[in-house]
């Protein structure tokens, strides 16, 4: 090949991706006032204390076969987060050789883990509402945090034509520990659900520290294979996740229409059924909107 044909050669083309901070800004301070609406609405409130305190008691008859290898499974949740989290930032670190990605999806991992103990142990109370209850605040849950930062983790290190996946996969992973701790009594649907958005919170942080500070760790493959996935993906988030939360309203409307009183409609299990469909229903929605958000702001880079 001759200096002419070197420098006819098309070079690989690179569309610098549409980074919008601004978006993920809002997303974040969204989350952050979610979290915040969450603990009033089912701390600070007699009626959110009745539903929750409702839910949980339920749940104790709810699956009674399932509890021990539920509990087996909550006992092994934070080392089996840790190890998660530890071996992906370990294997793409020596893969691609970049410091920065890692430290940035390490950082969010600690920063959704101690701001989760923080607003626990120090800012949030539960005040007594007439609700026979546990008299300590339990929101937001900490195991549920291990687990939904442990898929952020996966996440913010996937590139953007397995990011759909992981949102899918590590989604369903987080919403399958927070469950647990529901149907085994560690927490009340609240907690999970204020943990999903702590998470959120510090995933949309550091995504877009990720996306600035290393912006070619962003940009889809040549051609842009991979990126009609994301709708796939993103779709298998949204329908369960936007059909648990009509559940979750539906059975809270009911029981609350029929007069139910606390633990008085476990024949139906109307406040179970609504705690865990929230649960659910906030897991995948979360989980699809990282997925279509991250997606839209990814590049693409042509041959």
């Amino acid at each position: 090949m001759n200096t002419r044909d070197l420098l006819n050669r098309r070079a690989p083309v690179r569309r610098a991706p549409a980074s919008n901070p601004a978006m993920f800004l809002f997303g974040a301070l969204l989350c952050a006032a979610a979290v915040a609406v969450t603990y009033w609405a089912f701390v600070r409130t007699t009626t959110g204390q009745l539903a929750d305190e409702s839910a949980w008691r339920e749940a104790e008859g709810a699956m009674p076969g399932t509890k021990l290898p539920v509990l087996q499974f909550l006992d092994s949740l934070p080392l089996l987060s840790l190890f998660i989290a530890g071996a992906v930032v370990l294997a793409v670190t020596i893969k691609r050789r970049r410091l920065a990605p890692a430290v940035i999806a390490l950082g969010t991992f600690a920063a959704a883990n101690v701001s989760s103990q923080l607003l626990k142990r120090f800012f949030f109370d539960r005040p007594d509402r007439g609700v026979v209850t546990l008299d300590f605040n339990s929101l937001p849950s900490g195991h549920t945090t291990l687990a939904a930062s442990a898929a952020a983790v996966v996440f913010l290190l996937a590139s953007p034509r397995w990011r759909p996946a992981v949102a899918a996969v590590g989604g369903s992973y987080a919403v399958l520990a927070g469950a647990a701790t529901f149907i085994n009594l560690w927490h009340r649907p609240a907690d999970v659900v204020a943990s999903f958005l702590v998470v959120g919170t510090w995933t949309l942080i550091g995504g877009l520290i990720m996306l600035r500070v290393t912006p070619d760790w962003n940009y889809w493959p040549p051609g842009g294979r991979g990126r009609g996935t994301a709708p796939v993906f993103a779709a298998m988030c949204w329908i369960p996740g936007l059909l648990a939360l009509v559940i979750s309203v539906g059975c809270y409307l009911y029981a609350t229409k029929s007069m139910t009183a606390l633990g008085s409609s476990e024949a139906m299990l109307l406040y179970f059924w609504s705690g865990l469909g929230l649960i659910i229903g906030v897991g995948y929605v979360l989980s699809a909107l990282a997925c279509w958000l991250f997606s839209i702001q990814a590049g693409d880079q042509d041959r």
